[in-house]
């Protein structure tokens, strides 16, 4: 055999052999359990973007808070200036009845004073 033939047979057979048993594990870091550095900026980039995205969502829920409040306020408002109205409608028409009565009253009496003078 030539020497390549045989440097050949020799790894083959140390490769196969090294395949079938298996060596316990030891307890290292290796370099293939560490990150890279592009998964290291796309870990910190999301969690950026997760922060910035959670800020967002607070002013978001800030903003929709402050706008129930508005237009609660609004509303509560409306009701309050339609019952000042109503109540202010009432009182006018309270008075129109008032002053419509003693109209009546007096168209009476001017009738009744002509009524006596004929």
């Amino acid at each position: 055999m030539s020497f390549l033939t045989e440097a050949a047979v020799r790894r083959v057979a140390l490769v196969s052999r090294a395949a079938t048993i298996q060596a316990p594990r030891q307890f290292t870091t290796s370099i293939a359990a560490r990150k890279t550095i592009a998964e290291s900026a796309k870990d910190t980039i999301k969690n950026v973007d997760r922060k910035v995205s959670d800020k967002i969502v607070d002013g978001i829920n800030v903003g929709s808070k402050a706008a129930e409040t508005v237009t609660g306020k609004a509303t509560e408002a409306n009701y309050k200036a339609a019952g000042t109205a109503e109540e202010i409608r009432g009182k006018m028409k309270a008075e129109a009845e008032e002053l419509s009565g003693k109209a009546k009253g007096a168209a009476k009496e001017a009738e009744g004073k002509v009524k006596a003078n004929m």
